[in-house]
């Protein structure tokens, strides 16, 4: 695999620090267990259709209290336009049992103890740290797995190889906010299918050889 020189590494994060100066989850929420419920429900699915589904849930369940009490057949019925939706919904149940349980209703702050909770791999932990207490984590998924291996920042076989390799090449001052520009950029640019290369900001500094051009008919305005 191509890796991309570490000299470039600062600059490449420049450019998407320019482009997007404050980048946050799409996933919308209130307080920080609707953000761990919401990354749960999230797993294979869109956060456009995650917010769908959670914006009249979260008007009416604000605690993992208030959760429990829903039930997890009336949960269902808020979540079953997302994928997986009966096994999301028996995780939400069972984590917000938990955390009554554990951590007196609040969410806890260590990788340990959130992939100790039912649905929280250590993608929802990362994403939980780094939205909700300020950690620089790196939450890989599909996006950042592709941005990673694509561009040569950084190539892995697999999203733990990818992660660890992004923590240890992103300079500091980046590594906060890395993962939602990654994120943002997979979602809207080096997208999976047909990458759009052409307005692509950091185009002359990414390896990838099967890069889109304007008479692809990629990255024109109709």
């Amino acid at each position: 695999m191509a890796l991309m020189k570490q000299a470039v590494i600062p600059e490449f994060f420049a450019r998407l620090k320019k482009a997007i100066p404050e980048p946050e989850t799409e996933l919308e929420y209130d307080n920080v267990y609707h953000l761990l419920v919401a990354v749960v429900l999230s797993a294979q699915a869109t956060d456009v259709g995650v917010n769908r589904a959670t914006t009249p849930l979260f008007k009416i369940i604000k605690t993992p209290a208030e959760m429990v009490a829903l039930g997890e057949k009336k949960l269902i019925g808020y979540i079953k336009t997302i994928g997986l939706f009966r096994m999301k919904a028996k995780n939400v149940i069972a984590l917000s049992q938990l955390l009554i349980e554990r951590h007196g209703g609040e969410v806890p702050h260590t990788h340990e103890e959130l992939q100790a909770l039912p649905g929280v791999g250590r993608k929802t932990a990362n994403v939980v740290m780094n939205v909700a207490f300020g950690e620089a984590t790196i939450a890989v998924d599909t996006h950042i797995f592709r941005v990673g291996n694509r561009t040569g920042l950084a190539p892995g076989k697999n999203p733990l190889e990818v992660e660890l390799r992004l923590l240890k090449r992103v300079p500091e001052e980046y590594r906060l906010h890395a993962h939602h520009w990654l994120i943002l950029h997979g979602r809207y640019t080096c997208k999976a299918r047909t990458p759009e290369c052409p307005k692509c900001v950091v185009n002359d500094l990414c390896l990838f050889k099967g890069k889109t051009t304007l008479a692809d008919g990629v990255g024109r305005r109709t």
